[in-house]
This record gives C-alpha cells, sequence and structure tokens, in this order.
C-alpha cells in the first residue's frame, strides 16, 4: 500500500477518499485554489498544495500544477475522484512518466472507453446490445440530420467524448434537429475539448441502470451489482438506489455478464461503471462506460459491505482482487440524494453562497459524505453539490423510511438547496411504488410539490413562541408597548414568496389567551412556551406541540413533523419582527459584486433613491429605499462581494406624525 497519495479533487470525493486513507494509515495531500483555502477537504488532509487561482481551468484542471504539486509533497499515488481530471487520459500519461502510481485506468482504456462511438463498437462485437444510431464520421448537419431520419425521431444527440450529460439533446421532430444539434457540439467543446456528435434513437420511458464493475492487473474482473439512477434533472442524477427496483435476479445476472465482458475486452482496471438504459419491455442497451469512480459508489458500498476506495487503492498498488465473484454478497438495499446549492424552482440555477448552518441528519442506517461545512462560502467556479446522504434498510420500504426521516431533518441555511425536491421525489407514489423512469421529475414532480404549504399550527407556533418572550429576555424593549396586556401585537412573516400577517391581542385578565387572527379568521388560543424553543398551542379543543428557534433573518417552526422556515417580511407591513419596529434591513436579491455605495450611516434618504448598486451576471442592479428614513448602518462595501440575502443596508423609517 502507499505511504502518501495526493487528492488531485475537492470537495465532498476528496473528503471521502480522506476517510479511508486515514483508515488505512496512508497520509493525504490536498491540492486547493484561491477559493479553496479554508475548503473541508483542505482543512481533513494532512497536508495540502496550492496550485493556482478560482477557476478551475488554472487549478484543479491544470496537469502540470497538479504533477508538480505530487513530486514536491512526496506523494507516490495520484488519486482523481470523479469529474475534473478523473477521465483525462492526459493525466493518466503525466503520472506515469513523473513516476506516480494513477489510482484508476491505464491512459490507452480511458481513451478507448472515453470515446462513445468507440465503446459502443467494443461493446457490439462482444455481442451486447447497443441503441440502434449513428457513430460514424460524418459530421455535418445535413447528413446527420438524413441518419436521423432514418433512426427515426425523437432521437438523442450526443457527444462522442465526455460525460456528466454534458453535449446531450433530446430531438422530438426534424425541425428541431440543426439547432439542438449546434447547441449540443457546443457544450461538448467547451467541456471536453471534442466537438464530434453521434446519434442514438430515443428510448422513451428508460429507466438509467448501471453495473459497478472492478478489474486487476492480474487478469481479474468482478462486478458489484447494479444501481438505478433513473431521477434525473438535465440528464445529471440526483437520486440513485441499489439494487434497482425493475430488476429481477435473471436479468441482473445478464446485465453483471454484460458489463463484466466489457471489463474484460476493454483491458479494464482499477473501478468502473458501465451504464445500460432499461426499456419499457426490459431490453437493456449499453450506454457507455464511466472509467472512474461514481458520485453514487456508496450504494454499493452500503449493500456489499466494500470500500471501494480501499479497493481502488489497493489495485492501483498492484494487488489482486481480494475475492471472486463469487465471494460477493449483497444484503439489504441503499438509496443515495444529492444534496446541491441550487434552486429548483428556476430551472435548478446555482445558489451561491455563505452557509450559515449546516446540519445533517444521523440515526440509524444513515450515511453523510459531506464536502462543507457550516461558515464555507459556496463559489460560482465550481459544481454545486454540497452533500450526499445515503441510507440503508434490510428492504426498500426501510430505506425510504429512513430516508425520508434524514430529509426531514437535513438543515441548510444560507444557500438555496434542492431539498424540498428530494422530499418531493422520496414521498410521491410512483418513486416509491419504484415505478420512476429517466422523464420522472419533468413529468412527475410539479413546481407545487416543492413549495410546502404552511398551515395555521406553524403560523401560530411562531406567533405563540414571539408573545411567549422566547426571544425578550435580552431585550427590556419587547417587555413594553403593544406586547404589555390588553396590547396587540402583530408579526408579519413571509414564507415561500407569500406574507402572512399574524396579529393578535391578550385576553384581559389572562396570561396566556390570546384572540389571534391567522389567515383570515380569529381564533382563541393558548400558548406554553419553554426556554428550549418548544412551544404548545392550545385552539378549538386541541394541542399542538412545536419547536420554534432562531435563523438567519427569521425563524424556524418544526410542527406536526413538518418543518418550515419564516423569513421576517420586509414588505409594506412593517412589523415584521420586534426588532423590526425600530429599524430594517434591506437585503441582497442576489450573489453580487458592490459597485457603489452611495449613502453613509447618519444620512437621511427618500423613497425610491438609489443606496447601493450591484454587478450580477454582467449586470447593474439599484438597491432602493423603499421609504423615507435614516440609514442606521452600512454593511457592505465597494469592491466586496454579497451573497444573496446578505444584509446590505440598515434603514429606520422615518414616520410622519
Amino acid at each position: 500500500m502507499f505511504r502518501r497519495v495526493l487528492i488531485a479533487n475537492r470537495g465532498e470525493i476528496a473528503v471521502r477518499i480522506i476517510r479511508t486513507c486515514r483508515a488505512l494509515g496512508v497520509e493525504t495531500v490536498a491540492v486547493y485554489s484561491d477559493a479553496d483555502r479554508r475548503a473541508l477537504h483542505v482543512l481533513q488532509a494532512d497536508s495540502a498544495m496550492y496550485i493556482g487561482p478560482s477557476p478551475a481551468t488554472d487549478s484543479y484542471l491544470n496537469i502540470a500544477a497538479v504533477i508538480d504539486a505530487a513530486r514536491e509533497s512526496g506523494a507516490e499515488a495520484v488519486h482523481p475522484g470523479y469529474g475534473l481530471l478523473s477521465e483525462n487520459a492526459a493525466l493518466a500519461d503525466a503520472c506515469g512518466e513523473a513516476g506516480l502510481a494513477f489510482v484508476g485506468p491505464p491512459a490507452q482504456v480511458i481513451r478507448a472507453m472515453g470515446d462513445k462511438a468507440a465503446a459502443r463498437g467494443l461493446a457490439a462485437r462482444h455481442g451486447v446490445p447497443v441503441i440502434p444510431g449513428y457513430d460514424g464520421e460524418e459530421q455535418d448537419a445535413a447528413p446527420l440530420l438524413a441518419r436521423a431520419r432514418e433512426i427515426g425521431f425523437p432521437v438523442m444527440i450526443k457527444a462522442a467524448a465526455g460525460g456528466g450529460g454534458r453535449g446531450m439533446r433530446l430531438v422530438e421532430s426534424p425541425g428541431g434537429f440543426e439547432e439542438a444539434l449546434e447547441s449540443a457540439r457546443r457544450e461538448a467543446q467547451r467541456t471536453s475539448g471534442d466537438g464530434r456528435m453521434l446519434l442514438e434513437r430515443a428510448i422513451m420511458r428508460a429507466r438509467h441502470v448501471e453495473v459497478q464493475v472492478l478489474g486487476d492487473t492480474h487478469g481479474n474482473a468482478v462486478h458489484l451489482g447494479e444501481r438505478d439512477c433513473s431521477i434525473q434533472r438535465r440528464h445529471q442524477k440526483v437520486v440513485e438506489e441499489s439494487p434497482a427496483p425493475a430488476v429481477d435476479d435473471d436479468l441482473r445476472r445478464r446485465l453483471g455478464e454484460a458489463a463484466v465482458e466489457i471489463t474484460r475486452a476493454a483491458g479494464y482496471v482499477n473501478a468502473g461503471t458501465v451504464e445500460f438504459l432499461l426499456d419499457a419491455d426490459r431490453n437493456f442497451y449499453f450506454m457507455e462506460m464511466n472509467t472512474r469512480l461514481q458520485v453514487e459508489h456508496g450504494v454499493t458500498e452500503l449493500v456489499t459491505g466494500q470500500d471501494l476506495v480501499a479497493l481502488q487503492l489497493a489495485i492501483a498498488a498492484g494487488e489482486a482482487l481480494p475475492f471472486g465473484q463469487g465471494d460477493i454478497t449483497f444484503g439489504g438495499h441503499a438509496v443515495e440524494c444529492r444534496v446541491y446549492a441550487e434552486d429548483p424552482l428556476k430551472g435548478y440555477l446555482p445558489s451561491p453562497g455563505h452557509i450559515a448552518v449546516f446540519d445533517t441528519p444521523s440515526g440509524e442506517g444513515v450515511r453523510n459524505d459531506v464536502g462543507t461545512y457550516a461558515g464555507d462560502e459556496i463559489t460560482t467556479y465550481y459544481d454545486p453539490l454540497l452533500a450526499k446522504v445515503l441510507t440503508w434498510g434490510r428492504d426498500r420500504p426501510e430505506a425510504l423510511q429512513r430516508m425520508h426521516g434524514a430529509l426531514a431533518e437535513y438543515r441548510v441555511e444560507g444557500v438555496k438547496t434542492n431539498l424540498a425536491l428530494l422530499r418531493a421525489v422520496v414521498s410521491h407514489p410512483v418513486f416509491q411504488a419504484g415505478g420512476a423512469t429517466t422523464t420522472f421529475l419533468e413529468a412527475e414532480v410539479s413546481a407545487e410539490a416543492l413549495v410546502s404549504v404552511i398551515g395555521e399550527d406553524a403560523l401560530l407556533a411562531a406567533f405563540g413562541a414571539l408573545v411567549g418572550g422566547l426571544y425578550s429576555r435580552t431585550d427590556p424593549w419587547l417587555s413594553a408597548g403593544p406586547w404589555r396586556t390588553g396590547g396587540m401585537a402583530r408579526v408579519d412573516l413571509e414564507h415561500e414568496g407569500s406574507v402572512h400577517v399574524i396579529q393578535g391581542r391578550r385576553a384581559a385578565g389572562t396570561a396566556d389567551e390570546w384572540a389571534v387572527t391567522v389567515m383570515g379568521r380569529e381564533r382563541r388560543v393558548r400558548f406554553a412556551c419553554s426556554e428550549e424553543g418548544a412551544v404548545l398551542v392550545e385552539a378549538a379543543g386541541r394541542s399542538r406541540n412545536g419547536r420554534v428557534r432562531p435563523v438567519e433573518q427569521g425563524l424556524e417552526v418544526e410542527i406536526a413533523g413538518r418543518r418550515y422556515t419564516l423569513r421576517w417580511s420586509f414588505g409594506e407591513h412593517h412589523h415584521a419582527t420586534p426588532e423590526a419596529h425600530r429599524k430594517r434591513g434591506l437585503a441582497s436579491p442576489m450573489p453580487g459584486l458592490v459597485l457603489k455605495v452611495m449613502v453613509r450611516a447618519g444620512e437621511h434618504v427618500r423613497t425610491h433613491q438609489t443606496l447601493v448598486v450591484l454587478e450580477a451576471m454582467k449586470m447593474e442592479h439599484a438597491i432602493e429605499a423603499p421609504y423615507d428614513g435614516k440609514v442606521t448602518a452600512v454593511h457592505c462595501a465597494e469592491g466586496g462581494r454579497v451573497a444573496e440575502g446578505v444584509v446590505l443596508i440598515e434603514l429606520e423609517q422615518e414616520v410622519v406624525a
């Protein structure tokens, strides 16, 4: 085994590799860019080497910088993880020339299997079914359109090189073919430097099933079962599981045999994945081979008990596989959800920013592979994957139930995430029944399903926490004014874009009974609060237990097994929070660069006066005063970058007597 390994990657996969290396007693060397100086993988590695500026092309994709770092650090091997340089044959070549072991297949195998056209030909020659299509030399639009007509629409345009869903377009009719072809070619050229395309018949209502394979330098090759990766957005996976719900024992055997046949034919060494499409009649077709560790390798580890990273390192060190095909056992069911910093309601737009809270779930059968932490900065330079949460159960229902609970516990503040999407997927009856295909997200999950509908109980719990004094013990101001007995209290809270006004008056002669108007009707409510944030709401002869805690710019309410994040509303309802009775904050609507700060603390401003100018996506955005007021604090500076939601200006409204 190696003494020291350099990890040519970042984020979650780098942290994952560090974990196994530490268990094996292998020293780890991380690499980092300017943006990643305080990244989790840098903090956890035994040592770290700087390799360049923030853009990946100048750092993580700079082969010379990676090799120099490995030499200088005294590493004996380079593990590329997944993404970035993991399927770059030039890195494998450079490692060989530098006397370093490459934790992956030989360069010639990466080149051969990275070319989808060549891989299709290899599979077909060895009797593995391939999707009908065209993978020849003709690359002009007109002959490719003619080939598409021969194949029959709908067709899939695919990049001949690269992966990760880049350079793929579904074309349903001849009219949109040329535009889709050029779009796919441009994307492929940018991501892989190779604009060659191939065509395949589009298999509708398909399932994406892949088989994990291992090969060593002693001629041994095995598979470790299959994974279903059908839940995808933009041809990129979101949820994976093993075993695949649509695969029975006979199909599993045939898929495994086909995958091992391709592995042997390619002369494959180390961990890889053979990907197939499964049609509605359960016929399978070879798609491609990924010559690296997969993001979703953890579900295979959970059902086999094998550490794939440890096996990768052993194979790269020249060791033989410690087992044969007959020695591999499978147990239970595993599911993985990828947690991204992105907004599913805005076309999965990445959401960079500062992570204020990052709490992962725990419990029996729950595993977290994380690449970030509270206080970290998610930049626009890299993939927005924050972490993966995996659950294992004795069967699929138990694994899904544990995932349902894990996603309910997951908390991320400061950036938008796809957690609502993941919860919607896991609870959806089609997915629960094992019927999801690659069109599941588009066909089954609506935008409405991603917006949690808040009820009266949650709003009442938030109101009860405030008027019950949970947040008033350190602020004498809150003990006076409208909060006194017989006075009126009002709170404006925003949830998922809707502002909810809650107002109430304490009943005379009582300490805990209120007449509260919420969602347009008045309720007689009693509240009881504890210092730990527990709130008991009693109304109409029934009671609900909830828990309320402060979060950045609002409250989090957990009640009846659901969690809601409520923000102080800074709209026309000016009683958004007790603190907002005196001052309000103007927040940045997006991540951006501060171009101009046009006011100072103490300055009086008028309605619609420009206070700050931001630049985002090469456009200028003016932050204006919503009312006449006095600037009480300025929290930004020209030339600085700000995250979405960060308070830029605190503005106290001037009230005309």
